[in-house]
């Protein structure tokens, strides 16, 4: 027998086990020499775990049902949400100078209806099989979008071009290894330009239980927790990619969730079951974003003026502080 092994309960050997799943107050898995011993025990102490939580979930339920309505109210479960730090630029909704603010950015003639979305995706120098599927999917997703494939030409010199033919943004999707790990997203003409890490990019083959190919329809936009102003500038940014008036004859929905300052995307197809119950089918491709850098104006890489950037070592030594 190897060093710590002894009889396990139950085989016959050695004094009677206790009743199975019990263990005295001072037990401690981690005393326990041998692997697989060690191993087994944990798992029935988990077990055991889980079992006392379901009883005294059920023992409190029954408590509330017997109170009726002179039960206490159900005490809220502790979040990093819930917990976050308050940041002093949270957005007001009533707020006049941001309202006046938003009326004079960048943005502004979209909002006002002034301009049509149009943009352009292209991608870093001579892209692979991976990235080239994923802006073609991404294509399907933002109507009145074009791809672009780079050949040796700098960015500084694709933008005036855009310019010039009436392209309102500029989406870039680098790539490392052959796989995307970027974007860069600038409105035009006068910025600003918002550089992003991405991450877990699923292609629309990847994706289980996926809907059929989406339609040409105009989806509805959902931007959820962009709460602060710097939040709102990276919400509109993402809102003036997309057309005003979305067909909802088309059922589709591209939703932008800020959680955690990871910005998750999604894109959803309503299916009506009936009457009163619909669910969503995914069509992809998903994608996740965090926030790396603001600029103002268009991209600039050697003198332009930043807005913000994410600064790791000062911004991230409390895990309930976000900035979106």
């Amino acid at each position: 027998a190897g060093e710590g092994s002894g009889p396990v309960p139950g085989d016959g050997a050695g004094p009677p086990a206790p009743e199975r799943g019990l263990f005295p107050p001072t037990f401690s898995v981690s005393e326990i020499k041998n692997k697989q011993r060690r191993h087994f025990m944990f798992l029935r102490w988990k077990q055991q775990q889980r079992k006392e939580k379901l009883a005294l979930k059920k023992k409190r339920r029954k408590e509330r049902e017997a109170l009726g309505d002179k039960a206490p109210p159900k005490a809220v479960p502790k979040t990093i949400e819930n917990q976050r730090v308050y940041d002093e630029t949270t957005v007001d909704p009533n707020d006049e100078e941001v309202a006046f603010d938003e009326a004079t950015d960048e943005f502004a003639p979209y909002f006002n209806r002034q301009t049509v979305p149009k943009i352009l995706i292209t991608t870093s120098d001579r892209p692979r099989g991976r990235t080239v599927r994923f802006c073609e999917q991404l294509a399907t997703v933002i109507p009145n979008s074009h791809v672009y494939y780079r050949r040796g030409l700098a960015l500084k010199r694709i933008i005036p071009q855009c310019i010039a033919r009436d392209f309102t943004d500029l989406i870039v999707i680098n790539e490392d290894r052959k796989i995307p790990n970027g974007l860069v997203l600038s409105h035009l003409p006068d910025g600003p330009t918002a550089h992003f890490r991405m991450s877990s990019v699923r292609l629309r083959k990847e994706i289980k239980r996926k809907g059929k190919e989406p339609t040409e329809h105009v989806p509805e936009v959902i931007l959820n927790n962009f709460t602060t102003r710097l939040g709102h500038s990276i919400g509109r940014m993402f809102a003036a990619l997309f057309p005003h008036d979305p067909q909802f004859i088309g059922r589709q929905v591209a939703t932008f969730h800020n959680q955690r300052d990871y910005i998750f995307f999604r894109f959803h197809r309503y299916i009506f079951k009936s009457e009163k119950k619909v669910g969503i089918q995914e069509l992809g491709p998903r994608f996740t974003l965090k926030l790396r850098s603001l600029q103002k104006g268009t991209f600039d890489s050697k003198f332009g003026e930043y807005e913000w950037i994410h600064k790791r070592r000062e911004m991230d030594t409390s895990r309930r502080k976000f900035h979106l």
